[in-house]
């Protein structure tokens, strides 16, 4: 019964946050006047298929990923302008996507990021909405005798900065804390309406088995449950949620974190069946997070991903044509088997784990 939760719950987070993406392109394309020849929800073969006003619609057996087919988006234009045979050409509607404005493009492009950003929001404004409390950033107790007592930390001290990196939310203070090393941090604080500089705050040492962790030794308050702030809180989040995307590739890129450490589809699975134990705000903040993640790494400006496809279609902007379109397919083409190759090896990274 377990491995039938996890898997339903799996294919349903899978699912939502791949369709959310791929319903941004198909709307914005459909609103541009461009050809849309298939919206797929699914990998593999088709279970179902429907033409209406010039797209098929289409579910397939393999319920992870989808796609929107847009006419000429990753093939050369022949001559007669359409290169799908699927549908007749009486039945396309729209225009070939080379066709249209550049601008248009770079929105289509964009649209199926913005639209995961705008489902990681929604996700948290629901988690906010039905928690009992919202934690704020300004210390509420400092404890007694405590290496953040003696280092100057006061309660009112509203938390804007650890290490100089800002702190939007409760969560960026315990990320930041745990990156601090020799248990020790730089704090920027606003006190009395100024900003104070607090360098080399301690902390205590607590002793776990064979481990050594921080004890912050200070809590925050909570903040008033009130529609502006549950608003404010979903958006801080989702900005947390994006940042950590950059920070993570920027701690494998200077080996702060081994590659050994990346996670495939696989760790994805095993973290929602224990997100499913735990209940359903877990599932929540888990589905939030995945499809923040999505967003943010589909707008990396590497090949193969949409922020490749933006960096071709700024390109032709700038330049007012655009680049050979069997480069840029080659291109893509390479960034799509190095994409293929790591989800490969975190997948194995996970199996690895595992057993």
């Amino acid at each position: 019964m377990s491995i039938l939760i996890t898997t339903v719950i799996s294919i349903f987070i899978f699912g939502l946050v791949v369709m959310i993406h791929e319903l941004g392109h198909f709307i914005c394309a459909k609103k541009a006047g461009i050809q849309v020849n298939e919206f797929s929800i699914g990998m593999g073969p088709a279970l179902f298929s429907r033409v209406k006003n010039g797209t098929r619609y289409s579910i397939r057996a393999l319920p992870v990923g989808g796609y929107v087919s847009m006419e000429g988006e990753d093939e050369e234009l022949p001559e007669e302008e359409f290169a799908d045979p699927e549908l007749p050409a009486q039945e396309k509607t729209g225009l070939p996507f080379p066709k249209v404005k550049v601008w248009k493009r770079i929105i289509v492009v964009a649209a199926g990021a913005v639209m995961n950003l705008v489902l990681g929001f929604v996700v948290l404004l629901i988690l906010f909405s039905g928690s009992d409390t919202l934690a704020s950033r300004t210390v509420a107790l400092v404890e007694e005798g405590s290496a953040v007592e003696a280092s100057g930390l006061q309660v009112g001290d509203e938390i804007l900065a650890i290490n100089g990196r800002r702190c939007f939310v409760a969560n960026d203070i315990i990320y930041e804390l745990q990156r601090s090393e020799d248990f020790t941090a730089d704090f920027t604080v606003k006190r009395g309406g100024e900003k104070v500089q607090i360098n080399d705050v301690q902390f205590d040492q607590v002793q776990n088995g064979d481990t050594v962790t921080m004890n912050m030794g200070f809590k925050v308050y909570a903040l008033e449950k009130t529609p502006l702030n549950v608003i404010g809180q979903a958006f801080d989040y989702t900005l947390f949620y994006a940042r950590l995307v950059f920070r993570s590739l920027v701690d494998l890129v200077t080996q702060r974190v081994s590659v050994t450490e990346l996670s495939g589809p696989v760790g994805i699975v095993s973290a929602i069946n224990q997100a499913a134990g735990m209940g359903i705000s877990e599932v929540l903040s888990l589905l939030a997070l995945l499809t923040v993640n999505l967003g943010v790494f589909n707008l990396l400006p590497f090949p193969a991903l949409d922020g490749g496809k933006l960096v071709f279609l700024f390109i032709e902007g700038i330049f007012r044509r655009p680049l050979p379109k069997q480069f840029e397919i080659w291109v893509n083409m390479a960034g799509l088997f190095f994409l293929f190759a790591v989800m490969l090896f975190a997948t194995f990274n996970d199996i690895t784990r595992l057993f």
